[in-house]
């Protein structure tokens, strides 16, 4: 399977670079994925898509301020630094992206918000990230609040008014470097009207790392080497997924993040494990779902493993005529942009 097999045309003006005011006024293609037919709908209709016994499934992951602006101690240059996972064997360790690299050499140190925050490189890893340690009086999380900006993916260039229209309502959990965006749509009173209807809602935690924008640079897919995130799904969300399957009810994915979870804990007759870890999972066109029957998601990137998920799930020439018709009726595309539901 070749890289091009997932390109799609799409125009710059289509890229979202502002929230809606209102989360669940966005539009909804609902994409069926045995025929291909599409529907054009709000995506506050995705109520209508779900039945009693069904089980929706949120990854509530919080996103950090992960991007921190700050000097080189002695020659007052300015660096960039990115927080990407944070060593839970080292106190106060974090693997980080720096901008510009060449200034960040072992040893370097970096001042974040005038000394409130001192970082020391400590070592270089793979692909030419840094592991970086961070000393500071108080709390970290609090200083982090104080000094960091939220890591907007590339494509966004408009800045951010308003930090919280970059988490989920339900966002709990700490420790993403991008946002799950497809659960971007839910507001508290739509999740309430669901769950009033009788449809059970489930948790799950993966924290996304910026891996989830890397591009493929192998032409044969297969040789891509996926991102490893850390996830953790509770016997409480085991129980409610595992019941709602034995009672013949859908599960129902929001987001990648949590199709990728699932998938991740998934036995072969569908059932769930309760558990935490790491995983890489790649899941391209021939891969067989064990857990999900449907999925909410965003418009990914042309030639994005976000794109081959769907493509899996719907079959790649449904997902490519879906996402030429969004194009053609003028559809926001990626983290702020409009839904899909794949049934």
């Amino acid at each position: 399977m070749n890289l091009h097999d997932f390109y799609y045309d799409l125009p710059q003006e289509l890229i979202a670079q502002d929230p809606l005011s209102d989360r669940s006024s966005s539009r909804l293609m609902v994409l069926d994925k045995k025929t291909g037919e599409i529907q054009h709908k709000i995506f506050k209709d995705v109520i209508d898509y779900l039945n009693p016994g069904d089980c929706l499934v949120i990854n509530d992951t919080k996103v950090i301020p992960a991007r921190l602006i700050g000097e080189k101690v002695g020659t007052g240059a300015a660096i960039e630094v990115l927080l990407l996972t944070r060593k839970q064997d080292l106190k106060d360790t974090w693997e980080v992206l720096v901008k510009p690299g060449k200034k960040a050499k072992i040893g370097t140190q970096i001042s974040f918000g005038g000394g409130k925050l001192i970082g020391e490189i400590v070592d270089i890893v793979e692909e030419g990230n840094r592991m970086i340690q961070f000393t500071y009086d108080g709390i970290f999380e609090e200083i982090l609040d104080e000094l960091g900006q939220m890591p907007l993916p590339p494509y966004i260039t408009h800045r951010l008014e308003d930090k919280n229209r970059y988490q989920t309502v339900y966002a709990k959990h700490e420790g993403s470097a991008a946002a799950p965006t497809a659960g971007l749509h839910f507001t508290k009173e739509l999740l309430e009207r669901i769950q009033e209807k009788g449809i059970e809602i489930a948790r799950v935690t993966l924290h996304v790392g910026l891996g989830t924008f890397r591009p493929v640079k192998t032409e044969n897919i297969l040789e891509h080497h996926m991102h490893s995130e850390f996830y953790t799904v509770t016997q409480e969300a085991a129980d409610k997924i595992n019941t709602a399957r034995k009672n013949g009810g859908k599960i129902i994915a929001v987001g990648t993040t949590s199709t990728r979870t699932l998938e991740s804990v998934g036995t072969e007759d569908g059932t769930v494990k309760a558990g935490s870890g790491w995983t890489q999972i790649f899941i391209y066109p021939g891969y067989q779902f064990k857990v999900i029957d449907s999925l909410i998601t965003n418009f990914h990137l042309p030639e994005s493993t976000l794109v081959m998920l769907v493509s899996a799930l719907a079959g790649r020439e449904h997902v490519l005529a879906a996402y030429e018709e969004a194009v053609k009726e003028k559809y926001r595309f990626f983290s702020f942009g409009d839904a899909m539901l794949i049934k």
